[in-house]
């Protein structure tokens, strides 16, 4: 699939919680049939972060575009460059895939789009709008997820392991950074493009977790504010000495 609308809602929660709905939905959701995936991304944005910082500010829409890989890319592998944009509670998702190198080439300005897709158009229209894209962040996470027996729009992740850098942006090298989580922690995300079932309801409650407005690529660039201004007290500091 390539274009998805849905709601998304955020937990984050315990080791212990994790293992109780986990365990709580086994009758009704099926695992994932790959299993755990590394999930990499490379989220981009202008030169002072215009998007994420619109984004943390939760206004009706946002948006933000990113390279998605699932593992450890190379030249010839698929990967999906990503538009994704939130209006008034609802997750429009649009993306495009393709081989690792020509979607490089292409956000370099090198090559262009192969294909001439509607989505294509969409995110050339992006990249020209907000005309300083580059790669600011490379993500990565380990996932778990869910699929409903009966409705197959209703899927549950876990995401755990959730690392970010500034250095090495490319979905070609190896995962590593800094972990946004606590020990044990996993962010739950409960998508879906109608309302919650009765019984999912009824385990979250159980369950005892709450709703978080968690943002992976928010979080990261709240910790580059951080320590660029640690490192500008240590220039003042400097100075004085």
């Amino acid at each position: 699939m390539n274009i998805f609308k849905r709601h998304e809602l955020k937990y984050l929660i315990t080791a212990e919680q994790r293992e109780y709905i986990e365990r709580a939905i086994c009758e009704y959701m099926t695992p994932d049939e790959y299993g755990e995936s590394t999930i990499c991304n490379i989220y981009y944005d202008t030169d002072n972060y215009r998007l994420i910082r619109r984004s943390i500010e939760k206004p009706m829409y946002k948006e933000k575009l990113r390279l998605r890989s699932y593992g450890k890319s190379a030249d010839d592998k698929t990967v999906f460059l990503e538009l994704k944009k939130k209006y008034d509670g609802v997750v429009y998702k649009r993306r495009i895939s393709l081989p690792c190198k020509d979607a490089v080439d292409f956000m370099e300005g090198k090559t262009d789009l192969k294909e001439d897709t509607q989505i294509g158009r969409e995110i050339k229209y992006f990249i020209k709008y907000y005309e300083t894209l580059k790669p600011r962040v490379y993500l990565c996470y380990d996932r778990t997820a869910y699929f409903s027996a009966t409705d197959r729009d209703l899927r549950i992740t876990f995401d755990r392991n959730i690392l970010w850098r500034r250095e090495e942006l490319d979905l070609r090298h190896d995962h590593y950074g800094t972990d946004i989580l606590k020990e044990g922690q996993s962010l739950m995300e409960i998508k879906s493009g109608t309302a919650m079932p009765l019984w999912l309801v009824d385990i979250i409650n159980k369950s005892g977790v709450k709703r978080s407005s968690f943002s992976k690529y928010g979080n990261a660039y709240t910790s580059i504010l951080k320590d660029e201004l640690t490192e500008r007290r240590g220039l003042c500091n400097g100075r004085v000495i």
